[in-house]
């Protein structure tokens, strides 16, 4: 997508292949920065610290990590040993979104009949790239299925303008390019429909204020930042046409794992009758997890994200404190819609029911 009128992936390889370039996330929509990680314990610091963030971005930059990892172990007395562990504190970098350990997964089983090393390292990066490459056309597609559900919904109602609410941040930061709540609007967009986006600020983080947001500027789409407890007073007075939130793991049962607030927009959604999307791609659908959503690890982060904002202040970005230095307080980063509440899941291969049989009747190898 577009910052400045230039595109850009969210992750990419430096041009002697040596390293990974990312987009550092921490610094928008101030600044527009671009990290080199060279080494796997570079790829887990910035996970862990979102530097990179969004589930599928997440485990694209985890198949990078696991070709480092073979990189910087292949020299190493103890190479083997090196390796797997390091690989296994990346899958783990973050417990939440299952794309993390579906990808490092994908690495190790693309090498598990090679015995050349040199060789186990070129596979990793191939496949690595593969990952992405694959995202990028799974969320073109989400927004192909998607585009045709604003069409339908613009008809059904008559609507000379239609109002989309989105929690979090779902776009082409989340993902390599495109997003995947996103990419239905930039569709629309795109498609020449009359397009207006409610954008959660999502705290503690603010990924909708500092991300979404910035990402409709560079691509010109009427938007307008509201406060997360805005929605369902927007949704009470026929202010929103239809939500589209992004998932971080959804169960083969249609439970929805995402950005902690997430649940309560499902709710008044369903409260006043308004369609629920979940932008799901395959590689976040977690089709070992048969049970309910209380089966989720819920990540549960530093308590400062809470106590803590950070903004722009003369031009320099600046870190206060927003409660008493004596409070304490808890910050869990997601929560779990459950399936009744989603209206549908939009993924590659088509718009499904969130339940068991509609999602493998999409995906009928993973029965």
């Amino acid at each position: 997508m577009r910052v400045d009128n230039k595109h850009y992936r969210s992750i990419f390889l430096n041009d002697d292949c040596s390293a990974v370039n990312v987009i550092d996330q921490r610094q928008l929509p101030f600044r527009f920065e671009i990290l080199k990680l060279k080494t796997a314990d570079d790829v887990i610091w910035a996970i862990k610290e979102m530097v990179v963030r969004g589930a599928p971005l997440i485990g694209a930059a985890g198949g990078f990590g696991v070709w480092l990892a073979m990189k910087d172990s292949i020299n190493s007395a103890d190479f083997v040993d090196k390796f797997y562990n390091k690989v296994n504190e990346l899958k783990w970098a973050r417990p939440t979104a299952v794309n993390l350990q579906w990808a490092v997964d994908r690495q190790l089983d693309s090498i598990k009949d090679v015995s050349d090393w040199e060789e186990k390292a070129r596979i990793l990066l191939e496949t690595a790239s593969s990952i992405c490459e694959e995202d990028i056309s799974q969320n073109k597609e989400i927004g192909v299925h998607g585009l045709e559900l604003i069409r339908s919904i613009i008809k059904e109602k008559n609507l000379k303008q239609i109002n989309i609410l989105t929690h979090c941040n779902a776009g082409w930061l989340a993902t390599v390019d495109y997003g995947t709540a996103l990419a239905p609007i930039y569709l629309a967009h795109e498609a020449g429909i009359d397009i207006h986006v409610w954008v959660d600020e999502t705290r503690p983080r603010n990924q909708g204020a500092k991300l979404t947001a910035w990402e409709l500027m560079n691509e010109n789409i009427p938007h307008h930042l509201i406060s997360d407890n805005s929605g369902g007073h927007l949704m009470q007075n026929g202010m929103v046409d239809m939500v589209i939130v992004g998932t971080d793991r959804t169960t083969l049962n249609g439970e929805v794992a995402n950005k902690i607030g997430t649940y309560l927009k499902a709710l008044s959604a369903f409260d006043n009758n308004i369609p629920f999307y979940v932008a799901a791609p395959s590689s976040s659908i977690d089709f070992q997890m048969k049970g309910d959503g209380t089966k989720i690890t819920i990540e549960e982060r530093d308590s400062d994200e809470v106590n803590y904002m950070d903004g722009l202040c003369d031009n320099e970005i600046v870190r206060v404190r927003i409660s008493h230095q004596d409070t304490l307080a808890r910050n869990w980063a997601f929560d779990v819609t459950p399936a009744r509440l989603v209206t549908g899941l939009i993924t590659e291969r088509g718009v499904c029911k969130s339940d068991k049989n509609s999602i493998l009747k999409l995906f009928p190898e993973r029965i």
